[in-house]
Parts: structure tokens; sequence; C-alpha cells
């Protein structure tokens, strides 16, 4: 049975969703993997989708299902030259395995712990307008000129005050290694 002509966004999308799951099973053996199947038939959608905004006085899609298989094959076979071209790296599920975990380990916590408590102290060790510049400023995100109007002083002596904790916190730090 064959698929009447589409004009209209709507339509297309009627046709996409009709056909998603035997495009993705006709890319999947082209390109060697479901994963990227999925990838070009989504994008194969898009341009068909976007042929909506083509001129009036273009004729319409007389074989929709056709045209999106094209679509289909024309990207696989791009993505294909690319790949060989080293350009696209398939890296598998052992790569997921493989990156980093945003968890830290128990010894990364206890470093941070050490380095937080001595920042805390190097703070309290600083005097209180030059603790609360430094507070406001890099903890706070607030600017220069306001923690200068708060503390009714000028913009470069808050300068000062933040760059002297800064040095002091970074020392303290250094002497912990």
């Amino acid at each position: 049975m064959a698929t009447p002509s589409v004009t209209d966004a709507d339509q297309k999308l009627q046709v996409y969703l009709a056909h998603r799951s035997a495009l993705v099973d006709y890319a999947a053996p082209l390109l060697g993997s479901r994963a990227w199947a999925e990838d070009v038939v989504q994008e194969a959608y898009l341009r068909f989708a976007g042929t909506a905004s083509l001129p009036a006085d273009r004729k319409p899609i007389l074989h929709p299902v056709a045209y999106l298989y094209r679509i289909v094959r024309n990207i696989a076979m791009d993505w294909e030259r690319h790949r060989a071209l080293g350009r696209i790296t398939d890296l598998g599920d052992d790569a997921f395995h493989a990156l980093p975990s945003a968890t830290p380990t128990p010894e990364q916590e206890a470093i941070d712990r050490d380095e937080l408590r001595v920042v805390a102290e190097a703070l309290a060790d600083l005097p209180e307008r030059t603790r609360i510049a430094f507070e406001q400023h890099r903890m706070g995100g607030r600017s220069l000129q306001d923690v200068a109007d708060g503390l009714g002083v000028s913009v470069t002596l808050v300068h000062q005050m933040v760059k002297k904790a800064m040095t002091h916190c970074a020392a303290r730090l250094d002497a912990l290694d």
C-alpha cells in the first residue's frame, strides 16, 4: 500500500512515527550499532521535517516512506565515511565503565575534610573585616563594589583584603602538604 504524498509537518510526523522502528532496523546493520541507528533515524526525521519549510512552489513528496529510507541511507553512509576517516569513534559500553566516578573515594573525602578544616582555621585567624570581605566576595559571589559599600571602604581596600585572605589560606594549605 503506497502512502499518499505529504505536505505538512503533522503528516510527516505521522509517517515517521509509523515507520520509525523499521527505519532503525534498516539502519542498524548499515552502521553496526543499534544506538547509532537510533541517532541516524532521528537525524533523518529532522531533515525530513525540515522540508516543510521549503518554498511553496516545491512539489509535495510523493513517496514519503521511500524518501525517509533514502535519507537514512545517505546519513548512514556519511557516518560510515566519517568513521572510516577517524572522525567518529564508537566507544562502546566499556568506555562508559572506564569513566571516572563523580563520587570521591574515602581517601579523597578525608583530604577534602582536612583542607576545609585548614581553610576554616586560616579564615578564623584573619581580622574580622578581612574575613567578611573574603567570604562575601569569594563565597557569596558579591562584587568588590558591593562588599566595599557594605563595609564602608574603598574597592581597592576590599581587593587587597580578599587577596590577603586568599594568600593566607593558600599558605596554610601549602603547609598542610
